[in-house]
């Protein structure tokens, strides 16, 4: 088994439990293994080893898969942070004990799940990347346009999150952040009247963008931020016209967000989302049903 990489930023003196620890955990990232100690731990719970455990036949993770592993281990313990640079392709193929066609292939796979940034020139290399809540956004559409989720099950959970959302902006937004919606509506009005409804439409949906900041939750913006885009993009396709009380929705909303009524804001959101849900999916049926 190869030594641990000299890239750690693990302190001299841990080096020998850390290095027990990858060759243990981190380059036998497999279900089986997972399961099996979830199942010893847990021989009491029937019920939790049955869910916890694989199936029959397992499929051996590839070389490449094993490398992604490896790298993914150390950013969860911390040895690795945002903007570290990885060795060189052929130092890291040595140390991993791997062949380089291998590592290629993980550097790439990382920088397609935007873990990795790829550089070229002289600077450049393998660098880690920050956090990006794009990754969220194009799996979850990958999944809606190759059918494995539903625009019945999307447009659903887009009415769960916005009303956490809501309620979370009622409680700690301010009034710059209502002021925002405000002019947020303002703008979308003034595309109207120019009669640039493309743009409308995008601004139209950034309401929802400022009303998931005015929330202060990170994970709530970025899932926001995710549905909206895709609904966006599904809009388009389909290319309504929008609804026409959606301006005098959003401004009752933001009403209900200064008065701190957040059971009437959220409920005033949740009907308008459904009602436009159910305008996008009976469109979408339609444009299906002229094919």
């Amino acid at each position: 088994m190869p030594a641990r990489p000299r890239w750690s930023r693990r302190p001299a003196s841990r080096r020998s439990d850390a290095r027990h620890r990858w060759s243990n955990t981190a380059l036998s990232p497999s279900p089986a293994g997972l399961a099996g100690g979830l199942h010893a731990m847990n021989a009491d719970r029937n019920d939790l080893a049955t869910l916890v455990s694989p199936p029959t036949a397992t499929k051996a993770p590839r070389l490449f898969e094993e490398i992604c592993g490896q790298i993914r281990a150390r950013l969860q313990e911390g040895t690795l942070r945002p903007g570290d640079k990885l060795p060189a392709e052929r130092e890291l193929a040595v140390q991993l004990g791997a062949g380089r066609p291998a590592v290629r292939e993980a550097l790439r796979s990382l920088e397609i799940a935007g873990l990795v940034e790829l550089r070229k020139g002289v600077k450049g290399g393998a660098f880690i990347r920050e956090g990006d809540p794009a990754v969220v956004t194009r799996s979850i559409r990958d999944m809606v346009y190759l059918g494995s989720i539903s625009l019945q099950a999307l447009t659903e959970s887009r009415v769960i999150v916005t009303d956490a959302v809501v309620r979370l902006a009622c409680e700690r937004g301010t009034e710059a952040d209502f002021q925002a919606l405000e002019d947020s509506i303002a703008q979308t009005e003034q595309l109207e009247r120019a009669g640039d409804f493309e743009r409308r439409r995008v601004q139209l949906v950034a309401f929802y963008g400022l009303l998931s900041r005015a929330a202060r939750n990170e994970v709530m913006i970025m899932f926001m931020d995710s549905l909206t885009e895709i609904v966006l993009g599904i809009l388009n396709r389909v290319n309504v016209p929008p609804r026409p009380l959606t301006l005098q929705v959003q401004r009752a909303v933001i009403g209900e967000l200064r008065a701190r009524n957040a059971d009437a804001a959220a409920e005033l959101m949740s009907e308008h989302l459904r009602a436009l849900h159910l305008y996008l999916l009976e469109a979408a049926d339609a444009k299906v049903g002229a094919r």
